[in-house]
């Protein structure tokens, strides 16, 4: 079996319909080794995945527990997993040993509570973390192991600090807008924030505790899952409820550019081997602002204490060792081909050309006329080795579903809905060809019993030159959408040119800007920076430009950045420059 990773992961994402708005959604995942066997757990999705190797996702169904509601948390304690999610009216613990059972039972209904995290030490004493909002704190309490009710002082751990902490900034004015419009996701989110009383503020939210060689790491997200910076960071303390220093690192995971983007609300756990991996929120935010998605990278503790990231390249093809890794040593098995190439479809919808499934833009996309039947073909202008095809369907005028008050365990809060249709299928056919006469089936989903968004096909170097996707049948009989259509595998050229004469410039204490010389053969760039030159830990990829606005800086904190070209021939790195203080 192949031990590729790919994000977006490709799951069962279900559709949810409410306020007059139909979307796919997961988000906020918890991840967990339990029993030998990994499971995540994601919001609003009526089930949970489970996985022998953290690669290849299974679903199992179960729509009647409350903790499949918003960030539910997952954890460990003694012999038991332990659920909660967050909820108003009450917020409760169910338990049970062995969630595949369907068996639970509810422990404790301490207070309600919103982004719940439980975590037991090594010394079997619990802790209990909540927060999401742009005026209160993130909290921590210590909890009885057997009741779960609060047994100790409610401590205010984490604030938000928009002064110092670049990434917390969730409307930065120098923040480039997307497809030159403010989208309607930041008009909401503006909205949301007055309401709160700022529209300066950021929601931090999102708590997650991780221990690492006898350190504590209290993980937060910020500023907002519809942004392309939602991102994760760290506070670093001795103890469970600190003192919390801020990691000079942060945000420790961030996704800002490539074909998808956002990388927050998540949680950090060991394999069996002892590798570190981090499951996050990825955005879409189109058809609703929680039409969202879930990534997993590589994480790590460097030798300095510091939590990290390996997310280079992370919507790419990335071949994972089997055992004990290091987790820079994961990188894109595959280059893209598709990217700009040309293609032609059975039929277009206005505002919808072939063009933007190649656009490396998950937030763009092509759309047919009709459902089924619905042909798109890509053209890569030659013949290439190619080892990976990755289909990504796009939903455009989803129907909304009501609400139906007999189906309770399909009623969540604010009228969510959940579809409970078990029939729900994506089938498809792909096909390839050298001439675009005679064509070879690649992947055959006609009589699939699965309803797969972004699935992965690896091949093994097969010479093409086109790919068409049929439509067979699809949700709902929607409209045939794809926001893209990647291709990968290795051109016959050389990796590009290194890139030269970066110009770097701080127009305050929390943002650079760097421009550069555009590299010959690169089809884009990948900025890493961080804290040192041997900690360039974040980055942030970039495709059809020579420069980049970094906003997730740290008030204060000297900066060194590198900037990498890459192309069809591969990865060129980039000399490392430094990014003095404003």
């Amino acid at each position: 079996m192949d031990r590729i990773l790919m994000n977006p992961l490709n799951l069962r994402y279900q559709y949810q319909h409410y306020n007059n708005q139909a979307s796919r959604e997961a988000a906020d995942p918890t991840l967990i080794l339990f029993k030998g066997r990994y499971y995540m757990f994601a919001s609003m999705s009526g089930g949970f995945y489970w996985s022998e190797d953290l690669l290849h996702w299974n679903w199992h169904e179960n729509r009647d527990l409350t903790p499949f509601r918003y960030a539910p948390d997952v954890r460990q304690v003694g012999k038991w997993l332990v659920f909660s999610s967050s909820d108003r009216d009450p917020s409760a613990f169910y338990r049970t040993e062995d969630p595949m059972s369907d068996a639970f039972e509810k422990v404790s209904e301490p207070f309600p509570f919103w982004d719940p995290d439980l975590f037991q030490d090594d010394d079997g004493r619990v802790y209990f973390y909540w927060g999401c909002d742009n005026q209160k704190p993130i909290y921590g309490q210590e909890f009885d192991p057997e009741t779960l009710l609060p047994i100790g002082e409610r401590r205010e751990l984490i604030f938000g600090n928009t002064a110092e902490h670049g990434w917390e900034r969730p409307n930065y004015p120098g923040r480039p807008k997307e497809q030159g419009k403010e989208g309607l996701a930041m008009r909401l989110y503006r909205h949301l924030m007055r309401l709160n009383g700022s529209d300066k503020k950021p929601f931090v939210e999102g708590p997650f505790m991780s221990k690492v060689n006898g350190k504590y790491y209290l993980q937060y997200a910020a500023p907002g899952t519809e942004l392309a910076t939602y991102g994760d960071g760290a506070y670093v303390g001795d103890g469970p409820l600190g003192p919390f220093t801020y990691q000079a690192h942060n945000p420790f995971s961030s996704k800002p550019g490539g074909f998808i983007t956002g990388a927050g609300h998540g949680s950090t756990i060991a394999d069996a081997y002892g590798n570190l991996w981090h499951a996050s929120t990825m955005r879409i935010s189109v058809n609703a602002n929680f039409e969202r998605r879930v990534g997993l990278f590589p994480a790590g503790v460097d030798q300095d204490g510091i939590l990290f990231c390996n997310q280079n390249f992370a919507d790419y093809p990335l071949e994972i060792p089997e055992g004990r890794f290091d987790p820079w040593s994961v990188q894109p098995r595959w280059m893209l081909l598709s990217y700009q190439k040309t293609a032609r479809a059975s039929s277009s919808r206005t505002n919808h050309a072939p063009a933007l499934a190649l656009d490396e833009d998950i937030r763009t996309c092509w759309c047919a006329d009709g459902s089924a039947g619905e042909w798109y073909c890509l053209d890569l202008g030659k013949c290439y080795e190619v080892h990976g095809v990755q289909i990504n369907f796009a939903d455009v005028e989803l129907p909304m579903l009501q609400v139906d008050p007999k189906l309770r365990s399909n009623v969540y809060t604010n009228n969510r809905y959940i579809d409970p249709d078990p029939n729900l299928r994506t089938r498809w056919l792909l096909e390839g060809s050298t001439d675009g006469t005679n064509w070879t089936i690649l992947a055959d989903k006609r009589e699939a019993d699965s309803d797969l968004s972004h699935d992965y096909i690896p091949l093994d170097g097969i010479f093409l030159r086109y790919l068409r996707v049929t439509a067979i049948e699809l949700p709902y009989h929607e409209p045939f959408a794809l926001s893209g259509l990647r291709v990968f595998g290795r051109g016959d050229c050389d990796a590009p040119d290194p890139v030269k004469q970066v110009m770097v410039t701080r127009p305050d204490p929390l943002t650079a800007r760097l421009d550069w010389s555009a590299s010959w053969r690169a089809i884009g760039y990948n900025i890493r920076y961080g804290i040192a030159p041997d900690k360039l830990y974040s980055s942030h990829m970039v495709y059809g430009d020579s420069h980049v606005l970094l906003t997730t800086l740290n008030a204060g904190q000297p900066y060194y950045a590198a900037v990498d070209a890459f192309g069809e021939g591969g990865i060129t790195a980039g000399e490392i420059i430094p990014i003095e203080c404003a």
